[in-house]
C-alpha cells in the first residue's frame, strides 16, 4: 500500500520496544521479565524515501535517457551526550553522487535534513542544510560528508519510574501474569512511546522527488 506524502518522514519505524540487549532497547527475558537497557540517546537512521534524489536533465521528466544526476545518502554515524539535561546527539553522513554527462567541472549542491522524532509519529524539530559535491572534468562520481545535530530535553527522553518499576518486575513462572507482556498495556506503551526518539536524516525532496522514490 502506497503511503500518503506527507507521512514519510514519519514512517521510519526503528522501535526501541524489541530486539537485541543493547543500549537504547528494552528486552524481553524468557518470558518471565524484561530488562530495561534504554538509553536517553535517540535512535538515528534513514527517513523512509529520503535517500536518494534523482535530478532529470529536463524540467517534468522522469525517463531513465533524462536522467542527469544520482545521489544517495549512506554511511549514517551518530555520537551522543546525555550526561546532561539536554542530550546532544551529532550525526554524520557521506552523500555519493553519478552524473551521466562528464564533460567540464561541475558543483551541485544537494539539500539535506535532520529531524527528530518523538514516538514515531511526531516531529518536534527539524533543521536544514545541505552538502556540495565537486566533479572535475571528465570525472562520474563524486562524493561529500554532511553532518547534522539533534538537542532533546534528557527528562522527555527518560522513561517514567513507575513505568520503567512495571515493565522490569521479576515475576515467576507461575504467577498469574508471568506469560503478559507489559508492553500490551496501551498505558505502558504510550508512555515508552512518549520517551522515545528518533534523529532521521535524508535529502529534502519537492513533492515531485518524492513521489518519484516511492514508486519506482
Amino acid at each position: 500500500m502506497r503511503m500518503p506524502s506527507r507521512l514519510i518522514l514519519l514512517a521510519l519505524a526503528s522501535t526501541a520496544l524489541a530486539g537485541c540487549k543493547s543500549a537504547g532497547e528494552i528486552v524481553v527475558e524468557e518470558g518471565v521479565g524484561i530488562s530495561a537497557v534504554r538509553s536517553t540517546c535517540p535512535a538515528v537512521g534513514l527517513a523512509e524515501y529520503t535517500g536518494d534524489i534523482t535530478l532529470f536533465s529536463r524540467p517534468g521528466a522522469t525517463d531513465a535517457a533524462s536522467i542527469d544526476l544520482v545521489a544517495s545518502l549512506t554511511n549514517i554515524r551518530s555520537t551522543c551526550n546525555s550526561e546532561t539535561d539536554k542530550v546532544q546527539a551529532s550525526v554524520s553522513y557521506t552523500v555519493q553522487a553519478r552524473r551521466t554527462d562528464t564533460r567540464g567541472a561541475r558543483d551541485v549542491t544537494l539539500p539535506t535534513f535532520v529531524t527528530v522524532i518523538r514516538g514515531t509519529n511526531s516531529v518536534v524539530a527539524k533543521r536544514l542544510s545541505a552538502v556540495t559535491l565537486h566533479f572535475a572534468d571528465g570525472q562520474e562520481r563524486a562524493q561529500a560528508q554532511g553532518q547534522g545535530a539533534a538537542v532533546i530535553d534528557k527528562a522527555e527522553a527518560t522513561l517514567d519510574p513507575a513505568v520503567r518499576a512495571r515493565i522490569t518486575r521479576r515475576r515467576s513462572a507461575g504467577e498469574a501474569d508471568a506469560a503478559i507482556d507489559p508492553l500490551a498495556d496501551p498505558t505502558v506503551r504510550a508512555a515508552v512511546a512518549r520517551a522515545s526518539f528518533e534523529v532521521l536524516v535524508g535529502f529534502q525532496l519537492t513533492q515531485d522527488q518524492l513521489n518519484y522514490n516511492a514508486t519506482r
